[in-house]
């Protein structure tokens, strides 16, 4: 088993591809064949494996998800940080906080157009940490 943290710098809201970390964390792991589980550690950002060809695909998850989840909801009572924080606990339990995937020959054994990204859910900027195993 091998296990690494990084930190995630975010600009606020958005996604931010991690898989070239992922990568190189199996990379130094020696491991040729098992799975690397990510978690963030945090209730207001997650982990989505999407498309990482086309910038617009998440573009438009992100409008959807405005809409879907909209900041400032009258329907919610937490806004403790503000009128994006419980908007942003929903968009997290929506989606996920650890990620699973195949490593195959030494890699993680993404298709073609696949990418790992931390989604920020939060408007302003944060640091996500993110735990990297791999067995």
């Amino acid at each position: 088993m091998h296990r690494e943290r990084i930190e995630v710098r975010t600009r606020g809201r958005g996604t931010h591809e991690i898989t070239r970390e992922l990568q190189s964390a199996v990379a130094r792991s020696g491991v040729r064949e098992g799975l690397c589980h990510v978690f963030v550690h945090h209730t207001s950002a997650s982990l989505i494996v999407c498309e990482n060809a086309d910038a617009a695909v998440r573009r438009d998850l992100e409008r959807f998800f405005a809409r879907l989840v909209p900041d400032g909801d009258a329907l919610f009572e937490h806004d403790d940080e503000g009128p994006d924080d419980m908007p942003a606990h929903v968009r997290t339990i929506l989606t996920q906080v650890s990620v699973t995937l195949p490593v195959s020959d030494g890699h993680c054994d993404l298709g073609t157009w696949q990418g790992v990204y931390l989604w920020e859910h939060r408007t302003a900027q944060h640091v996500r940490r993110v735990t990297i195993t791999i067995v």
